[in-house]
């Protein structure tokens, strides 16, 4: 529990004005999406709210951050939808939004911040933390700094500037307990002696993320700050620096923060940028649709209402409500992820879908000539194929019949469907399509269901091998109107091929 003493922060909400939130990844590597969950909330949250999103890049580690991961951030925000108020090649009244940038402000905060008594110059040598740490551990009391240069002599600091002793800059916490409502977790007090003195500056001068983060913050007048659980032990260090900018006209206030629930992948341990399921290129490559990928992350700690999982931005951004974001870490289900998608690609309209699978007709997706495309067949069975996809990469195979010479060499599926007399009942089922009306998939229906009546066969079992024999495949899209759009000439040449094989 808090003590009398200690401040306890009020939502900025509460004074009326529209929430200024921010997203600020840094630039290193792939995307995933645990970064683009946390987008998400704070995207929707000031869409709700008529609020501002303010992107911000964070990209002071020279030796992590690359222009290559800053252009693919860029890419990926546009590709989900997600539109910014101020930031990069937009701007705004608190540019430049790129750190790298901002040096001289965080060079200005830290000499501010020493003059004032808030910081200190630290002299200790790795070493000496070191065995200072193991023998706090050893006797049992809490192992993070131990305050050695908070109060330093003229003396003393001079000492340690003639043996060429490089300082960083620490923060000076204040002996009190910090308390502070957390939007999603409720009240949570930290005690002081578990929130030591904490560096902001490095030896060569660069500024740390515990000082550059909360400058921003300050000055870009952020009021909600939404992240992940991974950083709630940092915020009572900057709820703390917060006070000393605020003493110091720097900043205006102490946003409210909300920590997000851990998302979890595999065993129950949180997923990992380096987990191949978290990186959201994934996710583009296979043909996730931004909507149907973004409704599946707002279910990662979000819930739209108890009986309804599939839903649009727009509904998402009307309902969301920090409320109802739950605390408890939350599982990545790739199963259910498709699952929502296919569900959003259904709900397109026919040419809709067709042109968002365009690129998987091609190179280097299709494992046909380009001259061997049929568009017109392309337009016959995109309705087919709507209603049997879950991510649109898997088009390809399941139309590449119609535009393959030959249907796919997959022996597993031709043993699963020539069994029994397979040259008998192709024979047979020649015989009636080639007289059928070509015209009817429902008349093609009709042909090989009599086929097998002839051979003691549900129609199941007699369109087996048809569709082995036409396809290449045991599954696929509804054969009688794939049969159909392939056409009568196409469709008993390959009937030929497969009587052929079985006779050989």
């Amino acid at each position: 529990m808090a003590n009398a003493n200690s401040p306890k922060l009020s939502n900025p909400l509460d004074q009326g004005a529209p929430p200024r939130v921010r997203f600020c990844p840094s630039p290193t590597g792939n995307p995933h999406v645990g970064l683009v969950r946390t987008a998400l909330f704070n995207w929707a949250y000031a869409r709700h709210n008529q609020g501002t999103l303010v992107f911000r890049i964070e990209d002071t580690d020279a030796a992590r951050d690359s222009e290559e991961s800053y252009e693919q951030l860029l890419d990926s925000m546009r590709w989900l939808g997600f539109d910014w108020d101020e930031g990069p090649e937009i701007g705004g009244p608190h540019a430049p939004y790129r750190q790298s940038q901002r040096m001289d402000i965080y060079r200005d905060v830290a000499e501010k911040l020493l003059a004032a008594g808030h910081a200190y110059r630290c002299y200790c040598s790795t070493e000496e933390l070191d065995a200072r740490r193991d023998a706090a551990r050893a006797a049992g009391k809490p192992s993070g700094y131990d305050g050695h240069c908070r109060d330093l002599s003229a003396e003393q600091i001079a000492a340690y500037e003639a043996e060429g002793r490089q300082p960083i800059v620490r923060f000076r916490m204040p002996d009190e307990a910090i308390t502070f409502e957390d939007l999603v977790r409720g009240e949570i007090t930290y005690q002081p002696e578990n929130v030591p003195d904490f560096g902001i500056v490095r030896a060569n001068g660069a500024p740390l993320y515990t000082l550059v983060n909360p400058v921003d913050d300050a000055l870009m007048e952020i009021t909600h700050v939404l992240r992940g659980e991974d950083l709630l032990s940092s915020t009572p260090r900057q709820i703390a620096l917060y006070k000393a900018l605020i003493e110091l006209g720097i900043a205006k206030l102490t946003p409210a923060f909300g920590h997000l629930p851990y998302v979890m992948g595999e065993g129950n341990k949180k997923l990992s940028k380096r987990d191949p399921q978290a990186s959201l290129n994934l996710y583009r490559e296979r043909g996730f649709l931004p909507e149907g990928l973004l409704n599946y992350l707002s279910l990662l700690g979000w819930s739209f209402s108890a009986d309804q999982d599939v839903f649009s931005i727009e509904d998402m951004v009307a309902k969301f409500d920090l409320a109802d974001v739950n605390a408890n870490p939350a599982r990545f289900d790739l199963k259910k992820a498709e699952s929502i998608n296919g569900d959003h690609i259904r709900m397109l309209d026919v040419k809709a879908f067709a042109t968002a699978c365009e690129p998987w007709l091609r190179a280097p997706f299709a494992n046909w000539a380009p001259e061997d495309f049929d568009q017109a067949a392309w337009e016959a069975i995109a309705p087919h194929a709507q209603t049997r996809v879950t991510v649109l990469s898997d088009i390809t195979a399941n139309v590449d019949f119609l535009f393959l010479k030959e249907p796919v060499e997959d022996e597993a599926s031709w043993t699963k469907a020539m069994k029994g007399d397979p040259a008998g009942l192709l024979t047979t089922a020649r015989a009636k399509l080639e007289a059928a009306d070509w015209t009817s998939a429902d008349a093609l229906k009709e042909a090989v269901l009599a086929a097998g009546e002839e051979h003691g066969l549900k129609l199941g079992k007699a369109q087996a091998p048809v569709r082995v024999a036409v396809t290449g495949r045991t599954v696929g899209l509804p054969l009688f109107e794939s049969l159909e759009i392939l056409g009568k000439d196409k469709t008993l040449t390959r009937i030929d091929a497969a009587l052929a094989k079985l006779t050989a």
